[in-house]
């Protein structure tokens, strides 16, 4: 829904259906529901859902992040990550509240900061 200077509502929900497949960086203003194939980065203001069917080759940024697919790639969130219990994540993991559900399968590491803002230092060489 877009409100009248024709920018899109911030409770707006993409979704991606199961079937579809992009290949591509996808930034939102709103929430995304992913039920279909990603190949790239998704980066959102609002919450972001992988749905059971949904896979995401890529890093998932968002204010929730809720997974019950697979993602292969990072996945940050400033408020929580929800991994449901026949999801598989594998990559690391940075948020404020995580929760992981009996089933579910988180091959990485996580860090869990107030911030939930991704902080990526170099190794001296």
């Amino acid at each position: 829904m877009k409100n009248k200077s024709n920018e899109l509502i911030p409770n707006d929900i993409t979704i991606i259906s199961n079937g579809v497949s992009i290949e591509g960086k996808i930034t939102s203003k709103g929430n995304i529901r992913i039920d279909g194939n990603i190949n790239g980065d998704i980066n959102a203001q609002g919450n972001i859902t992988i749905g059971e069917s949904g896979y995401v080759k890529g890093s998932i940024s968002g204010q929730n992040v809720n997974i019950g697919g697979k993602v292969d790639g990072t996945a940050n969130a400033k408020e929580k990550i929800t991994l449901e219990s026949k999801s598989v994540l594998k990559g690391d993991l940075i948020t404020k509240i995580l929760v992981v559900e009996s089933g579910a399968v988180f091959d990485g590491k996580s860090s869990m900061s107030n911030s939930g803002d991704l902080i990526i230092k170099e190794q001296p060489k």
